[in-house]
């Protein structure tokens, strides 16, 4: 449980979201009930003091308009039993908060929801207005009010991180040295790395052990479900000649020079004040063309839903002598290959049916999309013919990895007894014929090398040198790839002149992972005492009839 918790310490930073203000009124949103399925019924206690329904109500509208600002939609994909448990972390906090008389004035929400306002427009250089705010608010039969609830929520429940994270800050510079020599002390090594490619030559696959390998293995073959969709696209790019025509009507001059002066701070990376202000053109140009095919996708998009039959898009698109384009199908995995989406138009896809065949406009990073419903395909597995060679291919990768993985394990228990009787690894592995892989020097924070390319290989090979004493070889360690024998060779020095100018940073960085981690486990004892006899986080068993 305790896993899902967020940093509560990031809630108020992330709404620096790039989308344009035009993004908050979106073609044919559903209303989001503000009931859920909690209108009635018991809603338990917390410390002691019944919450009643007007509470779950309100702490839901809040973690809804929260989830929002977070995610940018709904938390409709999110079970009943999965936003339950979001509502009653945030009803603890605020009990556990007002108790502790932690209080939240009425300015900080102010400055909190200027600056959210603020970011929202930040690709127009404007601020979003509290109107379009409360707007998209009503579409979800939310209000303002909810919005300054649900602020103060957060306000409070990061005070109250502080405050039960504190005892996580009281440790000493010898414990923050430590830590950082743990992390920062870098490894000498070099490694025999067996790769199953290496060992493909040496397979051979028999009559009838790739139809085999596929009963065996069918489950690896099944394919999810796909939907294909019609769609029109109304592109930025296609409106950028119009959206100059458009400004320059007006005193666009006076705009770039105020929007500059207002947010001269964004521009520290300029090399000039012209430059600078380049980019403010550029921007309010994107902006104003994006809002122009957002007007256009709209105009073509309101005949279409009129008739709301899949075959519309097509007869209205021909009457306006608009291009109808179809992708091939897709998973909600992978999305359509014709055009980078979003996760917002993939989603948009797989709810489409024949009760509800269209949606859109949907925004992706090069415009808007109105789509249709051209067919869905179930999930399934194809028949094996139609994969052979998938599948044979398949089967030759699986015997190389094991030939790979037998050969390092062999060289390792080879190894062990040639350096044990005096050879170096580098003998050793001559003997073998091999030759050791020399890496470049590295520790526990370093993020990759470009030598070994594969994050997770690196990832292995970190936490061998970690496990393995300086000048002693690891066991081999097998990878999907095959695997690898790493030698220790020594543990080198930390550099003391860096470590004195990356002390202060490292040290504030260790201080917050110890407060979180300290309030986390203050968070688990309090939801183990106080959820668990919450009737609605019981998870719901069948009954014998089912």
């Amino acid at each position: 449980m305790i896993g899902t918790i967020r940093k509560h310490s990031a809630w108020l930073w992330v709404f620096i979201i790039t989308l344009t203000i035009i993004s908050f009124v979106y073609w044919g949103a559903a209303p989001a009930t503000r009931n859920g399925s909690a209108a009635a019924g018991s809603f338990g206690t917390l410390y002691g003091r019944e919450v009643t329904r007007e509470d779950y109500l309100s702490a839901r509208a809040e973690f809804s308009i929260d989830y929002w600002l977070r995610n940018r939609e709904w938390p409709s994909a999110l079970t009943e039993q999965q936003i339950n448990r979001e509502v009653y972390w945030r009803l603890m906090f605020a009990r556990k908060a007002a108790e502790l008389g932690i209080h939240v004035s009425d300015d900080q929400v102010a400055r909190v929801a200027a600056n959210i306002l603020l970011n929202l427009g930040r690709n127009a250089r404007q601020p979003v207005t509290m109107d379009q705010m409360e707007a998209l608010l009503n579409q979800q039969k939310f209000t303002l009010d909810d919005f300054k609830h649900a602020l103060a929520g957060n306000l409070a429940t990061e005070q109250l991180e502080q405050l039960k994270g504190m005892a996580g800050n009281l440790v000493t510079p010898q414990e923050i040295s430590e830590a950082y020599d743990h992390d920062h002390a870098e490894y000498s090594a070099e490694a025999v790395f067996f790769e199953a490619t290496n060992y493909l030559t040496q397979v051979a696959v028999p009559p009838g052990a790739a139809g085999q390998f596929f009963t065996n293995y069918m489950a690896m073959y099944r394919e999810p479900e796909r939907v294909q969709i019609n769609y029109v696209f109304f592109g930025t790019s296609n409106y950028l000649a119009q959206a100059k025509e458009e400004w320059a009507k007006t005193n666009f001059e006076a705009v770039v020079n105020a929007t500059y002066t207002q947010n001269m701070a964004d521009f520290a990376d300029a090399k000039s004040p012209e430059e600078a202000k380049a980019k403010v053109r550029a921007a309010l140009v994107e902006r104003r063309a994006m809002i122009d095919a957002l007007q256009a996708a709209r105009e073509f998009a309101t005949p279409v839903f009129n008739e709301g039959k899949a075959e519309s898009l097509a007869a209205v698109a021909a009457q306006k002598g608009l291009a109808v384009h179809t992708t091939l199908p897709f998973s909600a995995a992978e999305g359509p290959v014709e055009f980078a989406p979003s996760q917002a138009l993939v989603k948009e896809a797989f709810k489409l049916d024949a009760d509800t065949p269209l949606a859109g406009p949907v925004q992706t990073s090069e415009g808007f999309y109105v789509i249709g419903l051209a067919r869905k395909v179930p999930s399934g597995f194809p028949a094996f013919e139609q994969i052979r060679d998938r599948v044979t291919a398949d089967l030759k990768d699986q015997q190389a990895v094991g030939l790979a993985q037998r050969a390092g394990t062999n060289f390792y228990y080879q190894t062990a007894v040639t350096m044990a009787a005096g050879q170096t690894f580098a003998q050793a592995a001559a003997a073998g014929g091999y030759r050791p892989q020399a890496l470049p020097a590295f520790s526990l924070s370093t993020e990759e090398l470009t030598e070994l390319g594969d994050r997770n290989t690196f990832e292995a090979v970190k936490e061998a040198a970690y496990s393995t004493p300086a000048g002693r070889i690891s066991p081999f360690v097998p990878l999907a790839s095959g695997g690898f024998v790493l030698h220790a060779k020594a543990l080198l020095p930390v550099d003391a002149a860096k470590k004195a100018a990356d002390l202060p940073a490292f040290a504030s960085q260790f201080r917050r992972e110890r407060m979180f981690t300290a309030f986390n486990l203050w968070l688990q004892g309090e939801s183990v005492r106080e959820l668990s006899n919450i009737p609605l986080l019981k998870e719901k068993t069948p009954s014998a009839s089912q």
